[in-house]
């Protein structure tokens, strides 16, 4: 006779780590000392196959607990196939109005995954880019460790 229990917990394992995130393109960058300088411009690129396709985009960052600030500011520049280009600033939240970091925090540092824009769709095939740049008053800016740009296919169609 055949025991079901460990095939349940198996079969359904696979369906729990089936069921995360459907990320497109994902890629992160460590930066050197804990420190993103003016000069650390991170460069994201990721190839767009079906313009009625719906995204969601988040940014990921890992920030130290001593980070001195409630937010980051940031440039957003990003590079359209055609070869018009869109600049932003946009200010992430890191805690929250009481000072509170927001995302998972353990001893040395917190990561937090916040949505820079969802149900968002593009309307150009072709290779797009997104350029992130540190913004705020200081060139280096301590206590960020790594920064990821995340691209999620949301299985949703315009």
């Amino acid at each position: 006779m055949i025991r079901k229990g460990p095939i349940t917990l198996i079969l359904l394992g696979i369906l729990v780590f089936s069921c995360g995130k459907n990320y497109q393109y994902q890629k992160s960058y460590d930066l050197e000392g804990e420190q993103w300088t003016y000069a650390d411009s991170l460069s994201f690129s990721f190839d767009i196959q079906d313009t009625t396709k719906i995204y969601n985009l988040y940014l990921q960052l890992e920030h130290s607990t001593d980070y001195d600030y409630q937010n980051l500011y940031t440039y957003i520049h990003t590079q359209f196939p055609s070869g018009d280009r869109l600049d932003e600033k946009l200010s992430l939240q890191l805690a929250n109005k009481a000072g509170y970091w927001e995302g998972k925090c353990g001893k040395k540092h917190c990561k937090l995954t916040i949505p820079i824009q969802e149900n968002a769709y593009f309307n150009q095939l072709g290779t797009h880019s997104l350029i992130l740049e540190q913004y705020m008053r200081m060139d280096s800016l301590p206590g960020i460790k790594s920064i990821a740009f995340m691209l999620e296919d949301t299985k949703v169609k315009r």
